[in-house]
């Protein structure tokens, strides 16, 4: 892979919501192994990561990522409560979501997708298959689907 950009040729931003540093790492490594030119912006739980999203506190410079990878085991508020206050919201509801994480239990892949998660990938052990899942999230989010500009709105 040559580096990932969208449709105007641009890297996009990706919001990382890990609470894991060992997580966080593969997935750095990850983009770097795949020469992903995107941009990872990480925060550590659910509070920050509405605060980014919603500029506030330390992250009021924060940009509106293009895409969102969430994980569901966060302190603070969890993935599926900050999914769902990202998908009720009409200013932030059209970020695609990737649900990462360890959990493959059927009632939470149930209800990501009810809360509206765009997709969602069980975290890989293995280092080499995390490198490989990340490089095809990439690809579908990036290369394959048409992501709307950050500054697109309906009027």
């Amino acid at each position: 892979m040559s580096g990932s950009f969208n449709m105007a040729g641009q890297p996009i931003d990706v919001l990382l919501v890990e609470d894991d540093p060992g997580d966080e790492l593969m997935t750095r490594e990850a983009f770097e192994f795949n020469k992903v030119g995107n941009t990872l912006h990480v925060v550590r739980d659910g509070e920050q990561a509405l605060d980014f999203l919603y500029q506030r506190g330390e992250h009021t410079d924060a940009i509106r990522p293009d895409l969102i990878l969430l994980d569901l085991n966060l302190p603070k508020y969890d993935g599926r409560q900050v999914l769902e206050k990202i998908k009720n919201d009409p200013d932030l509801s059209d970020i695609p979501v990737v649900i990462l994480t360890t959990s493959a239990a059927e009632e939470d892949i149930l209800r990501s997708y009810k809360l509206h998660a765009n997709a969602y990938v069980t975290k890989p052990v293995d280092l080499d298959q995390f490198i490989a899942a990340i490089r095809q999230i990439d690809d579908f989010f990036v290369q394959v689907v048409r992501l709307p500009r950050s500054n697109s709105k309906l009027r």
